[in-house]
């Protein structure tokens, strides 16, 4: 058993007391321009609700191309995060991420664009190779740049991104499905009524661009990570950077970690085969199941699929929009619970609680739909309180965890690993959501989540540390200490 004492934990932990309100100011600020990328994540992969329905309808598609339209870009996901973090190691935090705003502008011109089915996926495909770059890429930067007593909040900020992402998404094609049926508004003719009123699903895609410019814009004004800097032997560039959002004191204190790290780590040339070794075994572990299992749990079956689960519990076109929007509304508050308590409480108290509720909740709505309970709010309201349960728990802590307890040498393509394995889950729900609404009923699709979810209390009483406060560097001494006691 991996013990959680906090005393196995060596080394010094950095502080923000005395951090200047100009070196918070811009910490904030570059560590939001990366978060960017996670709002990206949500909207394009929230979007897809609103456009099924319209897609499926217009290329009579059959269940199992419906979850092909919808797994395509989960695909490309795992494409993606499968080359991101061998190219973040070797070019760079921000390089990549810069990539993957160009894939998401590309993406969204293309779907809005393009008429045949297959070119549709291919460029579905090409939003997936974004989505996965960025998923792994964007908490990597931040959790590189964060301050250990500030890295869990900013992190959250990131899953709060995407929770943001999911809202306007939700908004988007509330507000364009409105509009479509203001046909009144746009010429019978021309290419605002083709996209907004023939094609109102074409408008909900296409309106990603906004988003994925200032996205890439945005990139052009921020640093690269400083402890990519250090390991590739940039030492003066990554001082400059790390001085700039940190205090004197705190920075020196900094510097010191990280040169330490780099001389532990020089010499090694086995990448990923590092992660093979007994010392780091645990984090493996932890890396590859923690990540399947928060999306095991359903939860992107709601956000992909939301309006059609909301039908089969009674709600009309218009109020499963609505329902939907209520869930992006949720997601997104119960993120600040993670934020403002995540570096106090820690990361598994929020794991055992929101895993726990959770669990309950999917239970409860596998009995409402099997009872016929689809009059009144039930329903919406125990997803809603899975959503708000996922939203404080396994949504941000993840990406805090799967940043925090690997190496800083082969961190990008070991958080590439966990990522991959998020992604590879993710696409298997997306896929066979629809098969399983067909052939389980709602009630038994929900009762499945609930026994792919429960797992997660025992992985977080077993094997995951507490890691709050500590740096990195700490952690990473922390496994070789374990190994060490466990010989």
């Amino acid at each position: 058993m991996l013990e959680n004492d906090q005393s196995a934990f060596q080394g010094t932990t950095l502080g923000v007391q005395n951090m200047n309100t100009g070196a918070l100011k811009y910490l904030i600020l570059i560590c939001s321009v990366a978060a960017l990328g996670g709002f990206l994540f949500g909207f394009d992969t929230a979007v897809i609700s609103g456009v099924v329905g319209f897609v499926k309808s217009e290329y009579a598609m059959s269940a199992a191309s419906e979850g092909w339209f919808v797994s395509v870009a989960l695909l490309g996901c795992i494409i993606g995060v499968a080359g991101a973090g061998k190219l973040s190691d070797s070019y760079g935090r921000k390089k990549v991420l810069l990539l993957s705003a160009l894939l998401f502008t590309v993406s969204a011109i293309g779907c809005c664009l393009v008429k045949p089915e297959v070119e549709l996926l291919w460029f579905r495909f090409i939003g997936g190779l974004g989505i996965g770059v960025a998923s792994m890429v964007s908490p990597l930067y931040i959790t590189e740049f964060a301050p250990a007593k500030m890295r869990g909040r900013l992190v959250a900020v990131y899953q709060l991104a995407i929770t943001v992402g999911i809202l306007c998404a939700y908004f988007s094609n509330a507000w364009l499905l409105g509009l479509s049926e203001q046909s009144a508004r746009f010429a019978s003719e021309g290419f605002l009524n083709w996209i907004v009123t023939a094609h109102v699903w074409r408008a909900m895609l296409g309106i990603g661009v906004l988003p994925a410019v200032i996205f890439m814009l945005s990139l052009l004004a921020i640093p690269e990570s400083p402890r990519w800097l250090m390991m590739k032997g940039q030492k003066v560039a990554a001082r400059k950077w790390v001085y700039k959002v940190n205090t004197a004191e705190q920075a020196h204190l900094e510097m010191a970690a990280m040169q330490d790290g780099v001389h532990q780590s020089t010499g090694d040339k086995t990448g990923l085969k590092e992660l093979m070794k007994p010392i780091y075994r645990t984090a493996l572990i932890i890396g590859l199941v923690l990540p399947a299992l928060s999306q095991l749990s359903g939860i992107n079956a709601v956000i992909y699929y939301g309006p059609r689960i909301l039908d089969a519990a009674g709600f009309t076109l218009g109020g499963a929009f609505g329902g939907q929007v209520s869930i992006g509304i949720i997601n997104m508050l119960f993120t600040f619970v993670a934020i403002f308590t995540v570096d106090k409480w820690g990361r598994k108290p929020l794991l055992y609680v929101g895993a726990g509720i959770a669990c309950l909740a999917l239970i409860i709505i596998g009995f409402l739909f099997y009872g016929g309970v689809t009059e009144g709010p039930w329903i919406l309201l125990f997803i809603l309180i899975y959503i708000a349960c996922f939203a404080f728990s396994f949504g941000p802590v993840c990406w805090i965890i799967i940043g925090e307890i690997f190496p800083t040498h082969i961190r990008g393509r070991a958080m590439g690993l966990a990522t991959l394995s998020l992604w590879v889950a993710n696409f298997f729900v997306g896929w066979l959501t629809p098969i399983l609404l067909d052939h389980a009923g709602p009630a038994g699709t929900f009762w499945i989540f609930a026994v792919l979810c429960s797992p997660t209390i025992w992985l977080t009483f077993k094997l995951i540390p507490e890691t709050k406060g500590h740096s990195l560097e700490d952690i990473e001494a922390y496994w070789l200490n374990k190994s060490k006691v466990n010989k």
